[in-house]
């Protein structure tokens, strides 16, 4: 785990090969078919170009929208694995209705209907690293899936600029500070995706319950939660806001996340600001997600957990098939 955080950032230099390249075809939508960390590259590309017709479905089969929409899709399942269950049913849904579909894998079924079908398909390096941390190999293969010219450019961007070891004192000191709390991590609406990746490390890697939500919604419901009284302070108290704020929100954005920490504190409910830092829109997400990387490993291993695996999803999974 520690080394793959480490050598992250070479992920930016991989080049991958798009077979069938001749049977890809440019649509007016794109759908993606993921679930946990095999998403996670089409949150962060939205989030980078938020005028990218792309949507994320986390489910089975497919999104419910018109057939016409359906017929102007690009349908690419992506899985890690090529085992993700709903991630195939959505991908054979998806070829039943004879509909233009990829796919963005390692190995597994999926990498197998691929090539039966002779789809257009990305096989991921298989380096034996969790699907969280190969964020940056999903990246740069669905920018190349979608010859993304844009996306390519953030990517070049990132490439040399990232230094996963910087991270690690600053997370340490994270990891200590939020330690036997609960996590909620807020952002802005734009940087949803982060937060949500935070949300994610924290489960996976460090092995906690974690939550995550985001400006200007939660002024609206999920702070009246932690407006506590003598009977609901102590379960309030066991919570810890962090909030990651970027120069670049909206300025009531940024203004409603000051409020809201004071309100907090005012309330005894520890928050922790963590600026986005980086010159580049690419930069900050990565650098700040590369401290999330830091901080759930410190935490697993303040909690005597292990950082890696994720036998719980193993044992959900024995139990559902």
């Amino acid at each position: 785990m520690e080394e793959a955080i480490k050598n992250f950032g070479k992920q930016f230099d991989y080049i991958p090969e798009v077979v069938n390249k001749e049977n890809l075809s440019t649509m007016k939508h794109i759908i993606l078919l993921g679930m946990g960390g095999s998403h996670l590259a089409g949150d962060i590309a939205k989030n980078l170009n938020q005028t990218m017709d792309i949507w994320i479905h986390r489910d089975y089969g497919l999104p419910e929208v018109s057939d016409e929409f359906l017929k102007n899709s690009l349908i690419i399942a992506s899985s890690y694995s090529g085992n993700t269950e709903e991630v195939i049913d959505g991908l054979e849904t998806a070829l039943k209705a004879d509909l233009k579909c990829a796919v963005m894998t390692v190995g597994g079924k999926l990498l197998e209907m691929a090539k039966e079908q002779n789809l257009p398909y990305i096989a991921l390096p298989d380096t034996g690293i969790q699907p969280r941390l190969a964020l940056g190999y999903s990246l740069v293969a669905l920018a190349h899936l979608l010859n993304f010219e844009k996306l390519l450019k953030e990517i070049e961007a990132i490439k040399g600029k990232l230094n996963p070891e910087e991270h690690i004192e600053e997370g340490t000191r994270l990891a200590s500070s939020i330690k036997g709390l609960v996590p909620v991590v807020y952002t802005s609406r734009r940087n949803f995706a982060v937060a949500y990746n935070w949300k994610i490390k924290l489960n996976e890697t460090g092995k906690t319950p974690a939550f995550f939500n985001v400006f200007p919604e939660i002024n609206h419901n999920e702070m009246t939660g932690f407006d506590l009284n003598e009977k609901t302070k102590d379960l309030g108290l066991q919570f810890v806001a962090i909030i990651l704020s970027d120069t670049t929100d909206h300025p009531q954005i940024q203004k409603r996340m000051k409020i809201v920490k004071k309100l907090y504190e005012d309330r005894s409910i520890k928050v922790i600001n963590i600026p986005l830092t980086g010159e580049t829109s690419g930069e900050k997400i990565f650098n700040s997600l590369l401290l999330a990387d830091w901080t759930a490993y410190h935490i697993a291993t303040l909690n005597g957990a292990e950082t890696e695996q994720v036998p719980m999803v193993e044992e959900f999974k024995r139990l559902i098939t």
